[in-house]
């Protein structure tokens, strides 16, 4: 019951960091035009290549090292204030580094100290301590108020084309307040070091940093293709891509989600060597990502072409395909994140994850040329989608000899069917009838009653997950 809460709080964790830009995006995209948005688009594209650099892997390790040690009060509040200082100085290190880019940089200037805020935050974000201690509870609730707060002053002072730059800001301060708004409860309650215990911070550098290439790889193909895109098409493209990125990475939060809960459990279960219990875990949260990957994915391209449209305006159509081909990712990385996030990081197997991700960013980079300069925005969606197919791909080969794959994929056959016939009436309906929310609702109440009854009369896995459940839950 455990992971499933943690589950949950982690799906509102992650939906609630996208829900804010997407429903204020409904309003921004029309006051500040596909010029502002992608301006924004292409800007945020390269801090955070300096954020990645401050961050450096310690999002995955600080995760891991803290569940390792959290039964250890005295060793997990040295190993917190270790990992902490490396990660403040590697923000500084990473902040001097742009100081020395925006010298040379000849973009607009206001626009890149705005989203610089963005890679001051960094260096206040823990989150990875509570996700280490399984508390997602606090995260939630403690960025709730931020998120709202900053939804609400978007709506009061963006109010024209000419306040790209406040909207940046805006969005930057809204994420420095909620990662200082987890500090107080860390200090007091994990930060108590006992006098005279020495410190050793730097013997968890080349652990992170063997962490950082696997995200340098992950976030270079992320954040590439919008920067590709500003410089190889227009800044409109970049724009365009993120907003097709951003509903699409909505419904990948409820499938990924599922990977920050896990890690820690699979991780504490590994170092009391309860291999058993690892792989008990895995197949049966393969079974529920792709209980839930399958549909969403047919979901999101069944009504695309029309969603974008009535969501950001006419002005962004172009988003509409770019979704429907962007949608194959949500099955790839809710996949990817059940080998490589559940369980080649948790067992120690940083090498294999690393080199899936990194065959992932090569495979990026050589079709982005040819295919953004052949077919501009959805020539950058084919090389994510293919990209995403060889990181996965590369993943179940190096897990062949350790998991059982046909074990795992025992019933994908079944979600694969339910999708598939889902997406024929979804998509037909999409296409052929009068674009208008309320059709869309139809629709989408359509594909959910589809899936849930063919999943139930071929009595998927994820029926039985579902009763037991339920009757662990009124047995309490």
């Amino acid at each position: 019951m455990r992971v499933v809460k943690n589950y949950l709080y982690n799906v509102g964790y992650q939906v609630l960091a996208i829900i804010v830009p997407l429903i204020t995006s409904y309003y921004v995209s029309r006051v500040l035009s596909p010029e502002g948005v992608g301006a924004n688009a292409f800007t945020n594209s390269i801090i955070q290549y300096f954020m990645l650099l401050a961050n450096i892997g310690i999002g995955y390790y600080g995760n891991r090292e803290i569940a390792y040690v959290r039964d250890n009060k005295q060793k997990m509040a040295a190993t917190f204030w270790e990992i902490q200082i490396v990660k403040t100085v590697m923000t500084v290190v990473a902040y001097l580094s742009f100081v020395v880019f925006m010298a040379f940089y000849s973009g607009n200037k206001t626009y890149m100290w705005a989203q610089s805020i963005n890679l001051l935050a960094v260096a206040f974000d823990i989150s990875w301590l509570y996700q280490g201690l399984e508390d997602f509870k606090r995260t939630v609730l403690r960025n709730t108020f931020v998120k709202i707060t900053s939804m609400i002053a978007i709506f009061i002072f963006i109010k024209s084309p000419k306040d790209v730059a406040l909207y940046i800001i805006v969005l930057a301060l809204s994420t420095l307040l909620g990662n200082l708004t987890l500090w107080s409860h860390a200090v007091n309650n994990y930060g108590h070091v006992d006098r005279g215990t020495k410190l050793n911070p730097w013997r968890h550098f080349v652990p992170t940093v063997t962490m950082f290439v696997p995200q340098i790889a992950t976030q270079l193909y992320v954040q590439l293709n919008r920067t590709m895109l500003g410089l190889m098409v227009d800044q409109k493209a970049s724009g365009f891509y993120q907003y097709s990125d951003n509903l699409v990475k909505l419904i990948l939060a409820f499938v990924t989600a599922t990977g920050t809960v896990m890690l820690p459990y699979v991780a504490n279960a590994f170092a009391k060597h309860d291999m058993k219990k690892v792989h008990e875990m895995l197949y049966k949260s393969f079974d529920f990502v792709s209980a839930l990957a399958y549909p969403m994915m047919f979901g999101i391209a069944g009504v695309s072409l029309t969603l974008a449209s009535l969501y950001y305006s006419a002005k962004y159509a172009p988003v509409g395909p770019a979704m429907l081909i962007e949608s194959i990712v949500i099955l790839m990385i809710g996949w990817s994140n059940v080998i490589g996030t559940q369980y080649l990081l948790p067992v120690n197997r940083v090498k294999d994850f690393t080199t899936s991700v990194t065959i992932g960013a090569v495979v990026n980079i050589i079709l982005n040329f040819p295919f953004i300069s052949l077919w501009g925005l959805n020539g950058a969606m084919w090389a994510t989608v293919l990209s995403e197919v060889a990181v996965t791909g590369y993943q179940l080969y190096v897990v062949r000899k350790d998991l059982d794959l046909s074990l795992m994929f025992q019933s994908s056959w079944k979600y694969l069917l339910a999708s598939g016939v889902m997406f024929v009436a979804v998509f037909g309906m999409n296409t052929h009838l009068k674009a208008s929310w309320l059709w869309l609702i139809c629709e989408v109440a359509l594909g959910v009653v589809i899936y849930a009854g063919l999943v139930y009369f071929l009595k998927a896995p994820i029926i039985d997950q579902a009763k037991n459940l339920i009757s662990k839950k009124l047995q309490k």
